[in-house]
């Protein structure tokens, strides 16, 4: 399983396009599609391609 983060556009009729990383092979997938409530704004998108999360393991706080 990978987990990828993209942006996808969602149009009236509920149909969303993403373009996905090359290395996924064409062919039916199966997919888990998590949305945020609150749409992504042009300031966002520009924001989320200018960070890159290295580590999502917590802080070790001990």
């Amino acid at each position: 399983m990978k987990a990828i983060t993209r942006i996808a556009t969602v149009t009236t009729d509920g149909k969303i396009t993403v373009q996905l990383p090359p290395d996924i092979p064409a062919g039916e997938h199966q997919i888990v599609v998590v949305i945020d409530e609150k749409p992504v704004t042009r300031f966002s998108k520009i924001q989320n391609y200018q960070f890159k999360i290295q580590n999502l393991r917590p802080p070790n706080f001990s």
